[in-house]
C-alpha cells in the first residue's frame, strides 16, 4: 500500500513541479531570492509547539491563571520572533551556479552552488536539496560567500539535467521552514563507467621507432614505468624482476613516447555500450601511467596528447556519442 502511495505522491509533485515551472519560467544567474518567492510553514516540532501554547492558553483561561497566561503569549511573542527570524535567513540570498562535477555511471555527479551575503549578519544552515531531505548544510558568513555541491546519481551515460533544487532554512531553534525552489538549465556529464582490466589495446605507436633502442647509451636513466604489451625485451629491468618486483620498462630521457590511439573500429565484436566502457577503461589506464593516447570513434577524432584536461575530452566524447537530445 505504501508503495503506490509513494508513486501517486511523486506523479503529483512531477505535474505540480512542471506547472510551476511553465508558469515561472527558468529563473536568472545569479538569483536573489526576495521575500515574494520564499515559502514558509510550522515544522512537526512548530506544530508541537503551537498545541502547547494553544493548552496553555485554554488553562490560564479555565482557572484565571494570569502568570500562566503572561507565559503563553511570552511564548507566542517567542514564536512569531522565530518565524521573522527563519524567513529573513534566506530573504535577500544571492545564489550563483558553479562549476559542475563530471562523474563516472554508477556514482554521482556534482552541481555547484554558490550562496553570497551582502548582508550585516551571518545565515547559518542553509539546506540544499532537490526535494524536502536536505543533501548539503552551508553557513554562509556575514558578507562573505559559501559553496556547496549537490551530488545526483548518474544512472547512464550523457548529460544529467538539474532543472530544480530546493534552498531551504530551521533557523533558529527549528520550528518553522523556510525554502525557495529555484529552476535552472543546468547540466553535468556522466562517463561511461570504464570495463574491468584485461583487454589489451591494439597497437602501440612510438616516436622514433626501434633505433633508439640503440641509443641508450647516449640518454640518461629516467626511471621505471610499469611493462606495457608492445614494449621491447631489451628494455624491461630484469633485476627488478628478479627481485620481484614485477615486470617494468627502463625509461630515458629524450627517448621515445609511447602513443596510444584508441579506435572504434578495434573492437567489432562489442556492442555500442561495451565498446565505450572498454574505450573509457583504455583512456584511464593510459592517462594512469603518464602516456600519450588518442581517441577515433565515428565522427570525432581527438589527436594523442597527456594532461588532465585531455583525459576529460575524451571522456566526454565517450560520454556524448550518439547522444543528441542531451541523454543517452
Amino acid at each position: 500500500m505504501a508503495r503506490p502511495l509513494a508513486r501517486l505522491r511523486s506523479a503529483l509533485d512531477a505535474r505540480v513541479q512542471a506547472w510551476i515551472r511553465r508558469r515561472q519560467g527558468i529563473d536568472p544567474d545569479p538569483l536573489r531570492l526576495d521575500r515574494r518567492r520564499i515559502y514558509i510553514l510550522p515544522t512537526p516540532l512548530g506544530i508541537a509547539y503551537a498545541a502547547m501554547l494553544f493548552a496553555m492558553v485554554l488553562g490560564g483561561m479555565n482557572y484565571g491563571n494570569n502568570l500562566g497566561l503572561g507565559l503563553a503569549f511570552l511564548l507566542v511573542s517567542l514564536g512569531l520572533v522565530v518565524m521573522h527570524h527563519c524567513h529573513g535567513t534566506l530573504s535577500g540570498l544571492r545564489l550563483r551556479l558553479a562549476a559542475t562535477e563530471s562523474g563516472f555511471v554508477g556514482s554521482d555527479v556534482g552541481f555547484g552552488i554558490n550562496f553570497e551575503n551582502t548582508a550585516l549578519a551571518p545565515r547559518p544552515r542553509i539546506e540544499l536539496g532537490v526535494g524536502r531531505e536536505p543533501k548539503r548544510v552551508v553557513d554562509v558568513p556575514a558578507g562573505g560567500t559559501a559553496t556547496a555541491e549537490l551530488s545526483v546519481p548518474a544512472t547512464r551515460r550523457g548529460r544529467v539535467r538539474l532543472e530544480r533544487f530546493v534552498v531551504a532554512t530551521r533557523h533558529p531553534l527549528g520550528l518553522f521552514r523556510a525554502w525557495a525552489v529555484v529552476h535552472c538549465e543546468y547540466a553535468a556529464i556522466a562517463w561511461p563507467a570504464p570495463a574491468e582490466r584485461g583487454r589489451v589495446p591494439p597497437g602501440i605507436e612510438t616516436d622514433t621507432g626501434g633505433a633508439q633502442e640503440h641509443a641508450q647509451g647516449d640518454h640518461d636513466f629516467a626511471g621505471l614505468r610499469p611493462f606495457q604489451p608492445g614494449d621491447s625485451l631489451r628494455r624491461i629491468a630484469w633485476k627488478a624482476y628478479a627481485r620481484g618486483q614485477g615486470l617494468h620498462t627502463k625509461q630515458y630521457a629524450g627517448t621515445d613516447v609511447v602513443s596510444h590511439v584508441f579506435d572504434w573500429d578495434s573492437l567489432p565484436a562489442l556492442g555500442t555500450e561495451a565498446r565505450l566502457a572498454q574505450l573509457c577503461r583504455w583512456v584511464l589506464d593510459a592517462h594512469e601511467q603518464g602516456e600519450a593516447f588518442g581517441l577515433r570513434l565515428p565522427g570525432v577524432t581527438l589527436e594523442p596528447n597527456v594532461g588532465t584536461a585531455h583525459r576529460e575530452r575524451c571522456l566526454d566524447a565517450l560520454a556524448l556519442f550518439e547522444v543528441s537530445d542531451g541523454r543517452a
